[in-house]
């Protein structure tokens, strides 16, 4: 069984979120909703090749991929007007992208609530986010089989 770690990229995300008053938390997500990754052309316009994260009322979708150096790279769309949905996008977006399969597959199902904005966003957006984890993981996990 493995052991379920946070890797350093997405220790640093949380710790930066903790280190701040609970009031100032919300705006470091809104930082990093203007930071979300543009996805690759070839899945721009294409939602048909992501999957959407249905515990999201936000149309989010995600990719995850397996770069030729073996490393995860995940891509996610979600709307502007949607900043908190966006922002843990891209906290998971760039927290994932770049680490092995294995690292991402050990990352701890309740890191959605470690971050600390459990009581500052609705429990359905934390549940969308750990949507968005889950459904990673499991892209993850079908590719690294293949």
């Amino acid at each position: 069984m493995t052991a379920h770690v946070l890797p350093d990229s997405l220790a640093e995300i949380r710790d930066e979120f903790l280190e701040l008053p609970e009031a100032e938390r919300l705006q470091l997500l809104l930082e990093f909703s203007n930071e979300l990754p543009d996805v690759p052309a070839r899945y721009d316009g294409h939602p048909e090749l992501q999957e959407r994260v249905a515990e999201c009322q936000s149309p989010v979708y995600i990719i995850v991929e397996i770069d030729d150096d073996g490393l995860v790279q995940m891509h996610a769309t979600a709307p502007k007007e949607a900043p908190t949905t966006r922002g843990f996008a891209s906290i998971l977006a760039q927290g994932i992208s770049g680490l092995t399969p294995d690292e991402v597959l050990a990352i701890p199902d309740d890191f959605p609530q470690s971050i600390g904005l459990t009581r500052a966003v609705s429990p359905l957006r934390i549940m969308g986010m750990t949507g968005m984890l889950a459904r990673a993981k499991r892209q993850v996990a079908l590719k690294r089989s293949l």
